[in-house]
This record gives structure tokens, C-alpha cells and sequence, in this order.
């Protein structure tokens, strides 16, 4: 299953917008409004929970400077990645999207397709205002 949050233009270079994904700190900004938990583990490393799903483990596995971010599953019974694309546009601005990329069994992808689209929007529409 691979699924794409629409793109966002932020007002930061790409360098300024992928050193606020590095932080994986950072990310409890970008979280929904129903977050239930957020725990960094470790520097690479947190833990979050939505009201209502599993906890859920990301560790950063892969950073290509300036313009792409890794997090893959940590552990769990399902293996999937984010990927945080970065482009920096001719404005000194940068044009974000988040792709999410896992390999599911047919029932399972159709239960998690929905959620799993509306939590990569939100994070992406959130990256604007705080980064």
C-alpha cells in the first residue's frame, strides 16, 4: 500500500525544514488533535498513540540532507516506512510531501487506508505553521 499526502509549500528553506524533521521531538507538534501519547525512546526514536489504535513505534532509519527523511516501523507486527520528501523551490521556500509505504494483507490495508490518509494529512498540513 503506498499512500501520498498532498504537497505544502513552507516558508523555510529545505535545510531549515529538514532539520525540524530530524528532531524527532518535533514531531509532537505535528501530531492530531487525538493523540493520546507521544514518548521519545531514544534520539532516532518515539513512540505515539491515537485515541482508539495501537501504540505505534518510529525510528528514524534513513536522512538524505537536505531533502528526504526515513521513519520506519520499530518493532510491531507490521513493517512500513514515512517519507518525508523536501524540494526547495526557487523562492527559498519548500514544497513538502509525506508518503506512507507498507505491505499489508488486503483486509488489513482497507481497515487502515482511511486513518491512515487523514494521519499523514494532518501531519503535512500542520508542518506550515510549525516549522
Amino acid at each position: 500500500m503506498n499512500l501520498e499526502s498532498p504537497e505544502v509549500t513552507i516558508d523555510k528553506s529545505s535545510q531549515d525544514v529538514f532539520d525540524f524533521l530530524s528532531d524527532i521531538k518535533n514531531f509532537e507538534k505535528l501530531m492530531p488533535d487525538n493523540i493520546s501519547k507521544f514518548e521519545i525512546l531514544s534520539d532516532d526514536k518515539f513512540l505515539f498513540a491515537l485515541k482508539g489504535m495501537p501504540e505505534i513505534i518510529l525510528k528514524k532509519k534513513e536522512v538524505i540532507p537536505p531533502n528526504k527523511i526515513v521513519l520506519g516501523a520499530a518493532g510491531g507486527k507490521i513493517d512500513f516506512s514515512l517519507v518525508g520528501h523536501i524540494n526547495e523551490t526557487v523562492d527559498g521556500k519548500s514544497n513538502v510531501k509525506l508518503q506512507f509505504e507498507g505491505d499489508f494483507n488486503p483486509m488489513m490495508a482497507m481497515m487502515i487506508k482511511g486513518p491512515i490518509s487523514k494521519f499523514i494529512e494532518t501531519l503535512v498540513t500542520k508542518m506550515p505553521a510549525s516549522v
